[in-house]
């Protein structure tokens, strides 16, 4: 009897009559559907979806206003002397504007950039990609030359065979990581190496080799437009390499050339990351989006159209409001704009 008293107090105190309400409350939301302690159906559906970002934009540089529906690859070579030719087709032009695009560490085959190749290919462009690397480890000390040859014999195939006839008065190079670097390289050599005068060149987080690479850019022709884009949570290539480049090609006035600096922005989902993978665009994936469209697509369309054409100056150059700008979150947000310098 007096075993039992003591439960009954124990259950009637202040800790065991919250425990009890407790248990009172678990056991009526389990049993009665109007009181669960999960959302309705209305109430999930009143929550809102993040906000996402924009998709290509339908015209302007970075857009998918294309003047060509398709695109022709071919392939030669094998390994660090391979290299594929992307041309615009349907239709096909009797000759084309010829950039070259320089991939990043142990990307061999285009895929990883496929998606931004065929951007350029179906706005009228020759796209050559040297792979450069033979391995992982070997080959990467003459890499700058291996780009060279295998840009010099796409140039020979293009204008000896049934190609689209390269217009060598046009001609541009990108590169990412260590493309990049092999990017800025190629722009000092290319007179000596006799490929044709780079009107643009844009080295997309770039990466410099201290053993292997070069240390001074001021041999860049002093006529070439130049775009150097690092991102801000780039922890691979960081921005030395970059600063290394746009400080040394010092005969390059600052009304040709801008230090881009990519911002990262969380606000939305997916978030639009600048990491040292923004530029990969694998086709028909989430790698491509607004940084591709809005960052380095249109910043190189935009540099290539002002330095082939003499339009579309404002969206590459000068600091401007159209340069800057990365696009809207679907919300209305504006999404964190490029940082642009002179001095970075």
């Amino acid at each position: 009897m007096e075993k039992r008293w003591k439960r009954i107090e124990k259950i009637l105190s202040p800790i065991g009559i919250v425990y009890f309400l407790v248990l009172i409350l678990f056991v009526t939301q389990s049993i009665d559907p109007s009181c669960r302690a999960i959302l309705s159906y209305e109430q999930r559906n009143t929550l809102k979806e993040p906000p996402t970002p924009l998709q290509q934009p339908p015209t302007g540089p970075g857009g998918s206003n294309y003047s060509h529906e398709g695109v022709r690859q071919t392939h030669y070579g094998w390994g660090d002397h391979e290299f594929w030719i992307f041309e615009p087709t349907n239709p096909i032009p009797p000759s084309a504007p010829l950039i070259v695009f320089n991939h990043g560490w142990s990307a061999f085959f285009p895929n990883s950039y496929k998606a931004w190749i065929e951007h350029l290919a179906k706005r009228g462009n020759i796209v050559v990609y040297p792979r450069y690397q033979l391995s992982f480890i070997i080959g990467v000390r003459y890499a700058t030359l291996n780009a060279i040859q295998a840009v010099k014999k796409a140039i020979t195939i293009l204008q000896n065979s049934d190609h689209v006839q390269p217009d060598l008065d046009k001609f541009a190079i990108v590169g990412h990581s260590l493309g990049g670097g092999i990017t800025a390289e190629m722009a000092v050599l290319a007179e000596e190496k006799g490929l044709p005068h780079p009107k643009a060149i844009m080295p997309v987080q770039p990466f410099i080799r201290n053993d292997t690479m070069m240390k001074n850019f001021h041999d860049i022709p002093a006529t070439t437009l130049l775009l150097v884009i690092v991102g801000e949570n780039d922890t691979i290539a960081g921005n030395f390499s970059g600063k290394m480049i746009f400080s040394t090609s010092d005969q390059i006035p600052f009304n040709q050339k801008d230090f881009i600096i990519q911002r990262t922005d969380r606000y939305g989902s997916p978030a639009l990351v600048a990491d040292h993978f923004a530029p990969i665009c694998i086709p028909n994936s989430s790698w491509v989006n607004a940084m591709d469209y809005y960052s380095t697509w249109k910043l190189f369309d935009a540099l290539t159209d002002y330095a082939f054409y003499g339009t579309n100056h404002e969206f590459c150059l000068g600091n401007t409001s159209e340069q800057r700008f990365m696009g809207y979150w679907s919300d209305g947000t504006p999404v964190k704009e490029l940082t642009v310098t002179d001095t970075p």
